[in-house]
């Protein structure tokens, strides 16, 4: 698969959908893959944090999962064709599991919030087995989560810790495994749980769903600052060409 460059960061270059046939092309092969879904946040913490710039260098697909990567792309002549967002390329792969009777596990969220993913990922995709599942508060140093994949060996491993705490996690426990797709998620429980509304579609549309978030979630402006670091790191790169 193509992969574009964008300070630093190795940035899968598909569709959305084109990404979604990837990954059940690796599932049919039996590849093991680790999925960071990176937007301009991510991006920013990377460059000053060698720690999760090492987690988007070892991750065998990035995916610009922001509209502000897709534009620094094009501002740094190094255009991708879309945003690929973490919330659809899971929905992407539960239809997928869902048609192949295939299997999943849930690790993340909090303890109120997982049996919400559960029943609703029960009712909407009912051929799937949950292969397992925990609540995002437990033990680091205890291995039984990881026991439990490698026992039940799920088709995709959703981890849903926020960033970098997803990355990190999975960075110490894939080379235990030799099956599956891990991906980071984020906030997507949450928001199959209900507990939190995605931006309606013409937010999404007209690349706003960061501004929906913002207005919903006032405490995230912190986190929001983060952008226009992002747009005048891209067009110092622009005019000197040096990407450190």
């Amino acid at each position: 698969m193509e992969r574009k460059s964008i300070l630093n960061i190795p940035f899968v270059n598909t569709t959305q959908q084109g990404f979604i046939e990837q990954l059940m092309t690796d599932h049919n092969q039996n590849t093991k893959r680790f999925i960071i879904t990176a937007n301009p946040e991510i991006v920013m913490q990377a460059r000053h944090n060698p720690e999760i710039m090492s987690y988007l260098q070892q991750a065998d697909y990035v995916t610009p999962d922001g509209i502000g990567v897709v534009i620094g792309g094009k501002l740094l002549n190094k255009p991708l064709t879309e945003r690929i967002t973490g919330y659809d390329t899971m929905i992407g792969l539960l239809e997928k599991a869902n048609d192949h009777h295939l299997s999943i596990y849930l690790l993340g969220a909090a303890k109120e919030t997982l049996p919400l993913t559960i029943e609703n990922i029960h009712k909407d995709y009912p051929n799937i087995t949950i292969a397992g599942s925990h609540h995002g508060f437990f033990d680091w140093e205890s291995p039984a989560i990881i026991n439990e994949i490698k026992a039940t060996r799920p088709d995709f491993i959703f981890v849903a810790l926020g960033v970098p705490r997803q990355e990190k996690w999975i960075t110490m426990h894939l080379p235990a495994v030799d099956h599956g797709i891990f991906m980071g998620v984020g906030g997507s429980f949450d928001v199959i749980a209900g507990t939190v509304k995605r931006a309606p579609v013409i937010w999404q549309k007209l690349y706003l769903e960061w501004l929906y978030r913002l207005l919903k979630q006032p405490s995230r402006f912190g986190r929001m600052l983060s952008l226009p670091k992002f747009a005048l790191t891209v067009l110092k790169v622009r005019l000197t060409g040096k990407e450190q």
